[in-house]
């Protein structure tokens, strides 16, 4: 008798017509969800068996046979598509995914580890860039195998998976210096996050590279918004500083760049050239279209996932840090230097 597939995150979400954000928030947060998209979220929930096929499988195997996915927001982009390497590759091997939205709240982190401390789930995938709380008895830090996704922790102990940082904004800064750009601007600065920090690196390293100095002037502070995007921008003005191309440390800082230098009637990208990295859904859509860096989130999720299940199978990773290339992806967003 063949054995029926699991159902899947992303079986629900396409059987209701929903994003898989949406299909995590109506199980993690319902009441955040309209009650129309609730139902539908529901009713798919029923028809592909998700829950219940996962559940089944653990009673059978003794075992909670779940992973806790934590993660600080999931509504990122770029967590919902790694969500579906994470899911597929679980799915294969018979696990099922418990996601805690923490949004950056320790009690809530606590909360969703009692997943783990009650034996409801196996393992982590750690989204927030440090390790979880809660863990330590008689004095000492009891962690259950994990492995940190797209934002590494600070514990060399613990694997990661994720995008060549360092690599990605290297080849991006190379790209805007092949069409003539001296005057860089990074937007984006962030010391207290890695992903920040390795970005701004190559940033550092391909204008060394070119033999252009450094002005400190153009590297400006940003939290990833969009919003800080836009206050970036027009810091610029201020400062009285301006840069030919700005390299943003994500695609939400670009669309603010887009939208203050819109706002002032520029050409873009005659004017100014804008330079994204993830290629979320929307880089695509914008004018002018996004020329940014695109992270393999699929091929992200699914190499974690399996490093994960071999950690609870026993098996000792053959790399603790597994780092995937971004991929140069040129639209209408850069140009040449006038």
């Amino acid at each position: 008798m063949q054995q029926q597939k699991l159902a899947t995150i992303e079986d629900v979400a396409a059987l209701a017509g929903v994003s898989i954000a949406t299909v995590s928030r109506a199980i993690n947060e319902p009441t955040k969800v309209a009650d129309a998209t609730r139902r539908k979220v529901t009713d798919a929930i029923a028809r592909t068996g998700y829950t219940t096929n996962a559940m089944a499988r653990s009673l059978r195997m003794r075992r909670s046979n779940m992973i806790l996915i934590l993660a600080p927001d999931v509504g990122d982009p770029n967590f919902s598509n790694i969500l579906v390497g994470l899911e597929t590759e679980a799915s294969k091997r018979g696990y099922g995914v418990l996601i805690g939205n923490t949004q950056n709240d320790a009690s809530r982190e606590a909360d969703y580890l009692r997943f783990i401390s009650s034996n409801q789930a196996d393992g982590l995938i750690l989204f927030t860039g440090h390790l979880p709380f809660g863990f330590r008895q008689d004095g000492e830090t009891r962690l259950p195998p994990m492995v940190a996704v797209n934002e590494p922790v600070p514990d060399a102990s613990v694997p990661y998976v994720g995008v060549d940082n360092l690599e990605g904004a290297r080849v991006a800064t190379e790209h805007l210096i092949s069409q003539g750009h001296r005057r860089i601007a990074f937007l984006g600065r962030a010391p207290g996050r890695e992903v920040n920090r390795l970005r701004e690196e190559g940033y550092r390293r391909a204008l060394a590279g070119a033999g252009i100095d450094l002005d400190a002037r153009l590297v400006i502070d940003g939290e990833g918004t969009t919003e800080s995007g836009r206050a970036a921008a027009e810091l610029m003005f201020v400062r009285d500083a301006l840069p030919t191309a700005f390299l943003c440390v994500n695609d939400a800082t670009a669309l603010g760049v887009i939208i203050a230098l819109s706002a002032r009637h520029y050409d873009l990208p005659r004017q100014f050239s804008i330079m994204g990295f993830d290629d979320i859904s929307f880089a695509s859509f914008v004018s002018p279209s996004l020329t940014t860096m695109k992270q393999p989130r699929h091929k992200i999720g699914e190499a974690a996932m399996e490093m994960l299940l071999g950690l609870l199978s026993g098996e000792a990773p053959s790399q603790q840090k597994v780092l995937f290339r971004a991929e140069l992806i040129v639209r209408n967003s850069v140009a040449r230097v006038r």
